[in-house]
């Protein structure tokens, strides 16, 4: 379940929330800019406590999102949807179909404004259900002709930017012999584990699934129990599950030169930035560091470039974190502040879509 956490600031351009009329589900779909067109954005399924989290959950991803579209250089304004699991509920597979074709209606009622895709809780399987009510939704699978499952091409990005990182706070990028703490081991995380692994990391791992332990001892990892691995020293934390994992208390007994992995907005509050570098500990921007799904889902989508080349791209999402680096330490700032200052200068003061 996400930690609750309070409301953000409301910044968005619209925010539609309905209850599906199939799967009594409530469904949130938070668009937050089309500055740089039509905002892309994954649909997450997911058991909150109450209302009010899984509202301000969809707030935070959506405006992240707007960040990480903008930062990556893609023509895409930032969305986010929700579809709230009451705790204690499970799906049967007719009322899981039934969500993702109430949730088709809610994008489409958008016109185009807002493009979901697969995200937490949900499936590129679930976006076949998706597209039966609506065009505007990306990562289809790859039988039916469309991009697939886009946690490959995210956990690239998150390698390439993790060996940036290195280099920053070790002198090299390699890996091997390097102390990694891999918090979360889902689709991203599961893979980023594997490749390090495999190039000779000294891995800890965790997941509140503690089934994941059979994947640990497939990795010959270190196993460590849910709510201390932030205490495991370790060159780098990857912070690769829910958001709202850097508390305040987190933070101070980080036992980590640097923080670096896909989660969603891990910082709990964004002062956090600032904590960790009171402490010395490098932080790699989340919405950076994950992008690269999102790079992969919309070239694809728009068919701009090879495979390999949007690959490449994503792959260049290293060289985006040493420049992000390169600007923190000559303005004296964070890498968020220097982040957040990149996508600024692509979403300028431009119109939105909906204004139009």
């Amino acid at each position: 379940m996400t930690p609750a956490l309070p409301l953000p600031e409301f910044t968005h351009e619209r925010v539609e929330v309905i209850t599906g009329r199939r799967s009594g589900l409530v469904i949130i779909v938070a668009l937050h800019s089309s500055v740089l067109g039509s905002a892309l954005g994954g649909a997450r399924l997911w058991s909150y406590a109450g209302f009010g989290d899984a509202l301000g959950d969809a707030l935070r991803l959506s405006a992240a999102m707007t960040l990480k579209n903008a930062a990556a250089g893609l023509d895409a304004g930032g969305g986010k949807s929700v579809i709230w699991l009451p705790a204690g509920e499970t799906l049967d597979a007719t009322r899981r179909r039934d969500a993702f074709l109430d949730l088709g209606d809610a994008v489409e009622s958008l016109g185009g404004l807002y493009r979901t895709a697969e995200d937490v809780g949900s499936t590129t399987e679930d976006m076949l259900v998706v597209s039966e009510r609506t065009a505007h939704v990306v990562g289809l699978p790859d039988a039916v002709g469309g991009s697939g499952e886009p946690a490959g091409p995210t956990s690239l990005g998150v390698y390439e930017a993790l060996r940036a990182t290195l280099e920053r706070v070790t002198g090299s990028p390699e890996v091997a012999g390097r102390r990694i703490t891999v918090s979360g081991l889902g689709q991203v995380g599961s893979r980023l584990a594997v490749r390090l692994a495999a190039e000779g990391a000294a891995l800890t791992v965790t997941d509140v699934n503690l089934t994941k332990r059979d994947l640990a001892a497939e990795l010959d990892a270190a196993w460590c129990e849910p709510g201390t691995e932030h205490l495991v020293p370790a060159d780098v934390f990857v912070p690769a599950g829910i958001g709202g994992l850097l508390t305040d208390d987190v933070i101070d007994g980080l036992a980590a030169r640097a923080v670096c992995g896909p989660a969603n907005n891990p910082l709990a509050d964004r002062t956090g930035a600032d904590r960790l570098a009171a402490r010395g500990i490098l932080y790699a921007p989340d919405f950076v560091v994950n992008a690269g799904g999102v790079i992969y889902l919309d070239l694809e989508a728009k068919r701009i470039g090879t495979r390999s080349e949007i690959m490449a791209r994503v792959g260049a999402i290293g060289d985006t974190v040493r420049r992000i680096y390169d600007e923190a330490e000559a303005r004296g700032v964070t890498p968020l502040a220097a982040a957040e200052g990149l996508a600024a200068e692509r979403l300028g003061h431009r119109e939105p879509l909906l204004a139009h």
